[in-house]
């Protein structure tokens, strides 16, 4: 509906708009982005902010999730650094655990980061 916010679903494909490349801990949507006008039959604009003046503003329903208000798998835009081609570079900043695991024949070393750009909850 108009008015609603909803996420936004980014490209998990390289070269396309992707806001990372970090594997299998890329980001899978972003926002909240209200809902501007309805287009169409399955096509909605969204109301983007400029850091994202690149991207078109019409986008399919495949492409949209709507938004719970659950904030905890949302990367908001607001605080990363994009570069031209709407990507960004996750980077640790805190060392938070350090843990080593025996084996029967090895020993195996362990380290829990907090990343840029991420509340301490989703370390990992």
């Amino acid at each position: 509906m108009v008015g609603e916010q909803v996420l936004l679903k980014v490209s998990p494909m390289k070269g396309v708009m992707r806001f990372g490349n970090m594997g299998k801990i890329n980001p899978r949507f972003i926002g909240p982005f209200k809902i501007l006008n309805h287009v169409g039959d399955v096509a909605y604009e969204l109301a983007l902010p400029l850091g994202l003046s690149g991207v078109h503003t019409v986008f399919y329903v495949s492409m949209l999730k709507r938004y719970h208000g659950d904030g905890s798998f949302i990367i908001y835009w607001d605080f990363v650094l994009f570069d031209e081609n709407f990507s960004y570079k996750e980077e640790p900043i805190v060392i938070l655990d350090r843990e080593v695991r025996k084996l029967r024949s090895k020993e195996i070393a362990s380290v829990k980061f907090q990343w840029k750009n991420h509340p301490i909850e989703e370390a990992t």
